[in-house]
């Protein structure tokens, strides 16, 4: 965040005002870096997706930004290119852990298409507080999805393993705000790096194109046209 505090009286001690010297040029240099609207990550994240294109947005419940960036994501992801495959993974660490389980449990039991869009949903426009264990599983039994075995997938194995995943993934991929959009592990964009989601969305289809050309197989080589064979010599 760029900080951009001005100071109008003239009577400021010499040493506040040096600290804040310091401090505006720290955030300049880090808006700098900034400024194509990506970071480069370094080293790249691995994918599992081979040849095609991965773009991970990484989301929360309680974020008012991703609510409001939902809609326009829907909309990329139904027009996206040929070889990209898109993701979701919810944020992780503390109070983002509860809503992140309970995104993996509902993808275990294949309910995530009806879970999804109804949390988001309760939680940003409804304003409801479901932000516990107990509140999850009630809240999923009143969108139809049985209880018992929404509590059971979301304390197994199976979500645990996915929830530490994604933990060590934020972690990788320099996560620390939301909404954040990786591509192919090797970019991150937001809106707040392009100041808009509309500029993010410009952004995010450049980084796009480039790494599907990146894939694609190089052209081969023109082929050279073999000399004419020497002409046999004519009887005398």
């Amino acid at each position: 965040m760029r900080i951009e505090t001005m100071f109008r009286s003239l009577r400021i001690p010499s040493l506040v005002g040096i600290v804040a010297a310091l401090l505006l040029s720290i955030g300049s240099a880090w808006a700098a870096d900034e400024g194509p609207g990506y970071a480069t990550l370094s080293p790249p994240v691995p994918t599992a997706t081979g040849d095609q294109v991965e773009v991970v947005e990484v989301f929360s419940y309680t974020c008012p930004h991703c609510w409001h960036l939902e809609p326009m994501m829907a909309s990329w992801v139904g027009t996206k290119p040929e070889g990209v495959v898109f993701r979701r993974q919810p944020g992780t660490g503390g109070r983002w852990d509860p809503q992140a389980r309970a995104y993996y449990a509902a993808e275990s039991l294949g309910k995530l298409d009806v879970f999804h869009p109804a949390l988001f949903k309760a939680m940003q426009v409804d304003r409801r507080p479901i932000l516990k264990e107990d509140d999850l599983v009630k809240f999923a039994g009143e969108i139809g999805i049985d209880e018992k075995e929404f509590r059971a997938a979301y304390n197994s194995f199976t979500v645990e393993t996915k929830l530490r995943k994604a933990t060590d993934l934020s972690t990788r991929y320099g996560i620390d705000g939301v909404p954040a959009v990786i591509v192919n592990g090797k970019y991150r964009t937001s809106p707040a790096q392009t100041n808009g989601p509309e500029p993010m969305f410009a952004v995010l289809n450049t980084l796009v194109a480039q790494e599907i050309a990146a894939k694609a197989p190089a052209a081969p080589a023109a082929a050279v046209p073999a000399a004419a064979p020497a002409a046999a010599a004519q009887p005398k």
